[in-house]
């Protein structure tokens, strides 16, 4: 299906369902013209990975070298991004959404996955909906099969910035990483781990938070409103901050990275669920945009 608009305010947001369910504009309408609030993206959209969003679904960040052990079943998938030996963010974002509704200020898009190298079939739903302060998507995984599954959620925004760009939000410890992006150890969220009002853009990190306190706060001296990214079920965050700058991404997720490779007792810790038959999760995002 061709990209479609919702608008509601000076704010319109732009879907793009077969490119992974993925958001592909969203934008401020007024002083002077359109203004991207999260990155410009090509029109049409053509990869997923130029969006502005995209869903993370059944589980986020990366499985270490595609394994995992499961109450006795080996899983093993295949890489999914050039260049990265560890699978990540699921299937959602790699296949294309059907569209259930849409109106002028809301959309369900659908995503059913079948049993492949992920053996378990889900069905996945992003219901957004856009007011005049910012919009809100509730992405929500039922297992539809009739064995327990391990399940995650995330969402994955990019932002614009420059030398000035800052955030602001609670973390209580991050993870170090290897050349892998793979966690390592973990560390007390301090010095390069501080996220309370840092600056955020150039900052050569690719690293997960735990004990996030649900809300960012994202600022710019040169944008006319500030920030605020919400998710009240999400208890870890990531943060990518290239050094070349120019974008950062600020994803709320319900697990940390490479939590599928742990000893599932110690998943509860790690933020990993396991969905019996016919149970669902969700996670709801909420991005505000509040004028200056």
């Amino acid at each position: 299906m061709t990209p479609f608009r919702l608008s509601a305010g000076n704010l319109k947001l732009e879907l793009s369902p077969s490119i992974g369910g993925a958001i592909s504009a969203f934008e401020w309408t007024g002083g002077g013209g359109a203004r991207p609030i999260l990155r410009k993206c090509n029109s049409p959209l053509e990869k997923v990975l130029d969006a502005c969003s995209f869903p993370l679904v059944p589980y986020v960040n990366r499985i270490r070298g595609g394994r995992f052990t499961f109450r006795g079943r080996e899983v093993e998938l295949e890489p999914n991004m050039a260049g990265d030996p560890s699978p990540l963010h699921g299937q959602g974002w790699l296949n294309p959404w059907k569209v259930e509704r849409h109106d002028a200020v809301s959309a369900v898009l659908h995503y059913r996955h079948d049993p492949g190298e992920w053996p378990w079939p889900y069905e996945a739903r992003q219901e957004f909906s856009l007011d005049g302060q910012g919009f809100s998507v509730r992405l929500t995984c039922r297992n539809t099969g009739d064995q327990p599954m391990p399940c995650g959620l995330g969402q994955h925004p990019y932002f614009t910035c420059g030398p000035q760009t800052r955030i602001d939000t609670r973390v209580e410890c991050a993870w170090a990483i290897d050349e892998k992006v793979l966690p390592v150890e973990k560390v007390p969220a301090e010095d390069r781990f501080d996220l309370k009002g840092r600056l955020v853009c150039g900052q050569n990190l690719d690293n997960g938070f735990g004990g996030w306190g649900g809300e960012a706060r994202m600022s710019d001296p040169d944008w006319p409103y500030e920030l605020r990214l919400s998710s009240p079920e999400a208890k870890f965050f990531q943060l990518y901050s290239p050094p070349q700058g120019g974008i950062f991404v600020a994803e709320p997720v319900t697990h940390a990275n490479a939590a599928l490779n742990h000893p599932e007792s110690e998943w509860p810790e790690l933020g990993m669920r396991v969905l019996d038959p016919g149970e669902a999760m969700s996670l709801d995002t909420r991005l505000d945009v509040i004028p200056k």
